[in-house]
């Protein structure tokens, strides 16, 4: 978090010195008011460049094996631009290779962790161990304690659910 903000400042100072070399270069018959401007436009730049490589970012540094399966993408009213490109805030991720099979009344059963990643202030890393029946789509949270299923929690994934086929055609 303080990097960004060191960054930003960075940003800020470096937009407000080209316009301070502009205001030279033309002899000062560009306005005073144009290198606080650029100032903030420097920061604000940075800012939206972070947000919207954020996901590329973070992809990046997840480990071989690693398989992104949703992305969420919410515009804001404070951030006008995404409702024209849209930014993605938070997505899910399965390891691949740590998915564990088994079988159980001849249905295919799949235990694996779900990772969420949200993007905030401070980066949000949200993970729940899964069990998810390839069969009827059922997928259950597991108890981190013992891992017992949450039946109360249990929701039905479509045959087109990007989890589902992810984590059903991976086993």
């Amino acid at each position: 978090m303080i990097w960004h903000l060191i960054a930003a400042i960075v940003a800020g100072l470096g937009a407000a010195g080209i316009a301070l070399l502009l205001r030279t270069l033309t002899a000062k018959r560009l306005p005073r008011w144009i290198v606080p401007a650029f100032a903030g436009l420097g920061m604000l730049a940075y800012q939206i460049h972070h947000e919207y490589t954020w996901f590329d970012h973070k992809r990046a540094q997840l480990p071989e094996g690693s398989r992104v399966v949703s992305r969420e993408q919410h515009p804001a009213f404070w951030r006008p631009w995404t409702y024209v490109v849209p930014l993605t805030t938070a997505f899910t991720v399965i390891d691949e290779d740590g998915l564990s099979r088994s079988r159980a009344d001849d249905q295919p059963l799949v235990e694996f962790i779900l990772y969420r990643f949200e993007m905030s202030a401070a980066d949000r890393l949200t993970h729940r161990p899964q069990l998810l029946n390839c069969a009827s789509g059922e997928l259950v949270p597991l108890d981190g304690e013992g891992g017992r299923p949450r039946t109360e929690a249990m929701r039905r994934l479509d045959d087109g659910d990007p989890l589902r086929q992810a984590v059903c055609t991976a086993a």
